[in-house]
């Protein structure tokens, strides 16, 4: 095995000193250079992996911008998800019991991250994968589905069987949706565009209202007035994000996971919150990881797993790039809607 491995490198350093006022990736050069990285050796209780598959998440869009909840580390590969082969051990029962399987991983704390030809990851974070899961679903198993399948559980939790997603024709919300029609929820999807409506409908979503149409508001209070949904997942965060929960009834959630619009909401009744009993709050899957009981998260991954290996889930896929292609292509990719985009180092 070669001693250096190409990889797709961190420009900067740390977090941004300033947020852009659009945060739509546009190009790579101010962020991401390609060249070669040493192959990192694993230490004890990690495994190496030769990457299949990258995923390249929102979250990765944002990180690499310098705008995420975690710094970069410059000279470091970026890309958080992705599914390989475990080539090497570190050391340890768990990690050495993973040599030639098949893994979807999270790259490890300021360890070579997926958007390279070999990666590190914890063994105690890796997820063996079954027959039947195509590596387009394995290297988008983890942050995707797991918070798809964390954030219904919070809808069921409430005991309201409908419930709002913005961002709706995204894989995320397409994975929610799904697990929701499948126990009878009521999923109500906010899109942008007139053509994602009937996919979304055909997938279980009880409503797709367009936020652009010029009468969404009429829509939305019709469909509140019908279904009382009590929870808001929103991957937005904008102002029409403000009106949606503004329209809500007593005891709404707002629970924002995302930041797809760097418009900075404004509340448009503040006392809501007060008289009310709204609530506003955050998701982010990490802190759910870390916080989740083992045997919860394990369910998790076994529901994913089989949700893709039996076809009730499938990741749709917009482009598969190399490395070299990703410098020029993936700003390009990234905008197209509805599908997911991959790099094969």
């Amino acid at each position: 095995m070669a001693d250096t491995m190409k990889a797709l490198i961190l420009r900067g350093d740390g977090y941004a000193t300033e947020r852009p006022d659009d945060t739509v990736l546009s190009a790579m050069e101010p962020f991401i250079q390609l060249g070669d990285l040493p192959v990192p050796e694993p230490g004890e209780g990690q495994v190496r992996i030769r990457v299949a598959l990258a995923s390249v998440n929102p979250s990765d869009e944002m990180f690499i911008q310098g705008l995420y909840g975690q710094p970069r580390i410059k000279g470091n590969a970026a890309g958080f998800e992705g599914v390989g082969e475990v080539v090497a051990s570190g050391g340890g029962s768990l990690a050495d019991g993973y040599l030639g399987k098949r893994v979807a991983f999270v790259a490890g704390a300021g360890a070579p991250g997926t958007w390279s030809e070999y990666s590190i990851a914890d063994a105690a974070g890796c997820i063996p994968l079954i027959d039947g899961v195509r590596d387009e679903d394995g290297a988008a198993m983890i942050v995707n589905p797991l918070t798809a399948l964390a954030m219904f559980d919070i809808v069921k939790q409430e005991e309201a069987r409908a419930f709002i997603v913005s961002a709706g024709a995204s894989q995320l919300s397409k994975l929610m949706i799904g697990a929701a029609a499948d126990e009878d929820y009521q999923p109500i999807a906010i899109v942008r565009r007139d053509s994602q409506i009937e996919p979304l409908k055909s997938l279980g979503a009880a409503h797709v209202l367009n936020s652009e149409a010029a009468d969404f508001e009429e829509q939305l209070s019709a469909v509140l007035r019908e279904e009382k949904p009590r929870v808001f997942l929103d991957a937005v965060a904008n102002q029409v994000s403000a009106r949606i929960f503004n329209a809500m009834g007593r005891r709404a959630r707002w629970i924002v996971y995302g930041k797809l619009d760097t418009e900075v909401p404004q509340l448009l009744e503040p006392g809501q919150l007060i008289f009310m009993m709204k609530q506003i709050e955050g998701f982010w899957l990490v802190r759910w990881m870390q916080e989740t009981p083992t045997a919860d998260k394990m369910a998790a991954i076994e529901a994913a797993q089989k949700r893709f290996a039996g076809g009730e889930w499938k990741t749709d896929v917009t482009a598969v790039l190399s490395l070299e292609e990703a410098m020029t292509r993936l700003p390009t990719e990234l905008a197209k809607p509805n599908g997911k985009v991959f790099l094969r180092p």
